[in-house]
């Protein structure tokens, strides 16, 4: 069977298992891959922190460096199964793609990377140093109890890490950071008849909107470096109870994408300074940071970078393209632990998230040969 049918073949198993968020429940993906790597000769552990939400752990080698592979297992939920052209938990292939629940997102990046795991300890494992293969959950959940646990207790010390991403095959070396604020205004409420009795909380809301499309966008326009840009958007505003009444609370949810040199206080204080010039009486509005995880950048000349930029030109016989992560990705965890990070692996982030989610089927061979041909380059193979 050759290597494209191989990882096919693993990507049909992983769709085939349940691991949505919601419920966020990953132990039986979790045991499949750890059943695969302990077969494969790796040293495998299983770690949690919360009962149904595994994470697994498999390394071969030991010492320095450790180049260490990511997945995340978990997928975002069906939200229409109409809307779907075939079962999503089944793996489909037309048209060259492969389609399912996850292929995309992450599950076919998580194919490649456990047929790169086998195929390495077929080699004969690294000469030096360890690589290290993280399958973990809740990275849909944007919670702690995933790859952030797993660093939070130390069970992984990467040299390099490289988080599977779709970056179309294009290794990313830098990523936006990530901060959500939230913003309340209030006021008084009163009958719609005498909206001059009341303190409409809403219409606040819209001016303070306003000052900050008319402030702080043009600052965050001006905040690029080649395809990144700073970037705020208003992803959920809530208000009011009635229509006849005048509205004593408002609410929003802003998401507002930093570039890996921004600081993450220092972009709330600016919310905030911004905010006061408002004029708005005291009390009358707030802001709060709901999370907020910095960007990373991996300098173009590392040997790790320049080594997947070589093998990248190497199998697909075309030039390295600058892609831009359009989400953040687990390794923002490790932003200030001075490592090499980047994110790679097969399909386009915009065909993610969706019904009938797909990724391509003539990439994930190359995806596995030029993430081979890293680890051969930086650690050496057995054969």
């Amino acid at each position: 069977m050759d290597t494209s049918k191989q990882i096919l073949k693993i990507l049909e198993d992983l769709i085939a298992i349940h691991s949505g968020y919601p419920p966020r429940e990953t132990a039986e993906i979790c045991a499949y891959t750890s059943s695969r790597l302990k077969k494969a000769g790796y040293e495998v552990d299983i770690l949690s922190r919360q009962p149904g939400v595994d994470n697994v752990i498999a390394r071969l080698g030991e010492g320095s460096p450790s180049l260490v592979f990511n997945a995340h297992v978990d997928t975002v939920a069906i939200a229409d199964r109409n809307a779907w052209n075939t079962d999503p938990f089944q793996m489909t292939t037309s048209e060259g793609n492969a389609y399912g629940l996850g292929a995309g997102n992450c599950k076919g990046s998580m194919a490649v990377q456990i047929w790169l795991a086998e195929e390495i300890a077929k080699r004969g494992g690294p000469t030096h140093g360890e690589v290290v293969f993280t399958f973990v959950g809740d990275e849909e959940n944007l919670g702690p109890d995933g790859l952030s646990y797993i660093r939070e207790i130390r069970a992984i010390k990467p040299d390099i890490l490289v988080c599977g991403a779709q970056t179309q095959l294009q290794a990313i070396n830098e990523e936006r950071g990530v901060l959500w604020i939230e913003l309340i205004t209030t006021g008084h409420s009163a009958h719609a008849g005498e909206p001059q009795n009341g303190d409409n909380a809403i219409e606040r809301m819209a001016r303070m909107i306003a000052i900050l499309e008319k402030e702080l966008k043009p600052k965050l326009s001006a905040r690029s470096r080649g395809a990144l840009h700073s970037t705020m958007n208003i992803g959920i505003i809530e208000g009011g109870k009635n229509t006849n009444a005048v509205p004593d609370l408002c609410r929003v949810e802003i998401d507002r994408r930093l570039m890996p040199e921004e600081d993450i206080d220092q972009a709330v204080t600016e919310f905030s300074d911004i905010l006061s010039s408002s004029q708005e009486p005291d009390g009358s509005w707030r802001i709060k940071k709901l999370t907020g995880t910095k960007g990373f950048a991996s300098s173009t000349s590392d040997p790790a970078v320049e080594s997947f930029h070589k093998a990248i030109a190497e199998v697909t016989k075309n030039p390295v393209r600058e892609v831009v992560a359009v989400g953040a990705s687990d390794a923002r965890y490790f932003a200030d632990d001075g490592i090499v990070l980047l994110t790679f692996g097969p399909g386009n982030a915009k065909d993610g998230h969706k019904a009938n989610e797909f990724v391509p089927i003539d990439e994930l061979e190359p995806a596995a040969m030029i993430q081979l041909a890293v680890v051969s380059n930086l650690l050496g193979l057995g054969t």
